[in-house]
């Protein structure tokens, strides 16, 4: 069965290895992580911190994290927008065929 980890303890691991300089094996032995997990989040952070957003995974960093949810947002905005545009012109033309 895989582990899940909080955003906020991925956070607090990869500070420990980008931040104060720990090791990947220190940081797995004090944590009880494995290393492959550990290795995934500090690249992912990097990435992040330099603001690329990471690809087909849920961000890590609450900026990059708030990027996605604006993102998703908008996309469903844009869904809203497609349907109300749809719905007007049903509408419209209903209305023509009624005046005749």
């Amino acid at each position: 069965m895989r582990n899940s980890y909080s955003n906020e303890f991925k956070l607090k691991a990869v500070a420990m290895v980008l931040d104060e300089g720990q090791s990947v094996p220190e940081v797995c032995a004090s944590l009880s992580i494995g290393p492959t997990a550990l290795r995934r989040w500090v690249e992912q952070v990097r990435q992040e911190r330099l603001g690329s957003p990471p690809v087909a995974a849920k961000a890590i960093t609450p900026e990059q994290r708030e990027i996605q949810e604006l993102k998703a947002l908008l996309k469903q905005k844009d869904r809203d927008i497609e349907i109300l545009k749809k719905a007007s012109a049903l509408l419209l033309l209903d209305s023509k065929d009624h005046s005749r």
